[in-house]
């Protein structure tokens, strides 16, 4: 027969198992809920820096809506759709003529403007008072979030500090902040460098203005060019896809390169993959 002692020892033991095995389950439902810990090479991640235009918000959408709606109040018929398009194409080229030095500093709101009075009459759109015109420019303030924007934000911003890295300037990005209910910590971008991405003064400004190193920041952006050079300056890389970016027929980026670190199919994916 077992002594007393040998008895409680062998209750104390089997109780320890219990709640052991417990605290195991617990554990595995947690990792469950959160989509478990980051790679151990992500784990310095301090802070998230978040392209804006097609990665946050779709762009395409907001400014077809805003075109189409001051056209029918015009008694004009506008395409939309086509009309942002045409708008955004003109997006590189200008922001080119600012790089190259053919341009002073010009932030994007002027950029934009600068589009728009090329393109209006391209599609007919005339008739527009000087207000109705700025108006129109200030849709790119207006712009709506995809579905998962806000809440996967709120929830990496638990565990991370959240900031846009945009070429969009300060005034246009805490406005389309306040619209959509975008959760930022804080606003970076362009603007506080007087440089356009993919300029490496702008990425390496994230990590200089959080006081961190640059692989204590992570870039996310739907696009692999801007991943690319972000990636080149020291940041980390997040890839989310967006493929309704350009509409149904669009083309965006799908697949992710060897620059990208980690690839989601959205924010609340990716929140999931870095364990919050």
């Amino acid at each position: 027969m077992h002594s007393r002692r040998e008895f409680l020892q062998a209750g104390a033991v089997a109780m320890v198992g219990v709640e052991l095995a417990g605290a195991g389950r617990a554990m595995a439902f947690g990792r469950a809920q959160t989509g478990g810990q980051p790679e151990p090479r992500l784990a310095a991640v301090k802070a998230l820096v978040f392209d804006t235009f097609g990665t946050v918000v779709d762009w395409r959408t907001s400014v077809a809506r805003e075109v189409e709606g001051l056209a029918k109040h015009k008694g004009l018929t506008v395409d939309g759709a086509k009309f942002a398009d045409a708008w955004r194409a003109q997006y590189e080229p200008n922001m080119n003529r600012v790089r190259s030095g053919e341009l002073p500093w010009t932030k994007l709101d002027r950029l934009h403007r600068m589009a728009l009075d090329t393109i209006l009459p391209e599609f007919n759109f005339t008739g527009l008072s000087e207000a109705e015109t700025d108006t129109l420019n200030r849709a790119w303030h207006r712009l709506a979030p995809w579905p998962d924007a806000v809440s996967g934000l709120t929830r990496l911003k638990k565990k991370f500090t959240i900031a846009p890295l945009s070429n969009g300037n300060l005034s246009l990005i805490t406005d389309m902040a306040k619209h959509s209910g975008l959760p930022w910590d804080c606003i970076l971008g362009a603007e506080l460098v007087r440089h356009y991405k993919p300029d490496r003064e702008v990425y390496q400004s994230a990590a200089d203005f959080l006081d961190l190193k640059l692989g204590e920041v992570m870039m996310v952006a739907a696009h692999l060019g801007d991943l690319r050079a972000a990636k080149a300056v020291g940041l980390h890389t997040a890839f989310v896809t967006r493929p309704l970016e350009y509409g149904p027929n669009g083309k965006p980026d799908r697949k992710a390169d060897s620059s990208i670190d980690v690839t989601a199919k959205d924010f609340n994916d990716l929140a999931g993959q870095l364990g919050v």
